[in-house]
């Protein structure tokens, strides 16, 4: 059982990323997505949630989305600032409402918005 993250990367900022967190060994379809980011030298924080009875929540510059179909949850960021760089994270609740009970944590992957 487990989350991995991809897609991250070096991106000039006003650019846009598109990370993306497959499942292996469950399903991912009953379980809300978290996405949270962690710079360094700061507390991780929760970039967004989105629960299993959606298929896609926008928050700010940010929009989560799920192909159930491909078991893989999707971070789409655009405006991207230097300010967003940081490892990102995402995460599995088997609540399916994002109560924040998470079971499962991917590994990260680097996102680095710079010029």
């Amino acid at each position: 059982v487990q989350l991995v993250e991809s897609g991250g990367g070096l991106v000039q900022p006003g650019g846009s990323l598109r990370p993306t967190c497959t499942a292996s060994g469950f399903s991912i379809q009953s379980y809300a997505i978290g996405w949270f980011r962690q710079a360094p030298g700061k507390q991780r924080e929760g970039v967004g949630c989105l629960p299993s009875s959606d298929s896609g929540t926008v928050d700010g510059r940010a929009t989560i989305s799920r192909d159930n179909a491909k078991n893989t949850a999707y971070l789409q960021m655009h405006s991207l600032k230097p300010e967003d760089t940081a490892v990102y994270y995402c995460a599995a609740d088997p609540t399916g409402q994002c109560m924040g009970s998470y079971d499962y944590w991917g590994q990260g992957t680097q996102v680095t918005v710079s010029s």
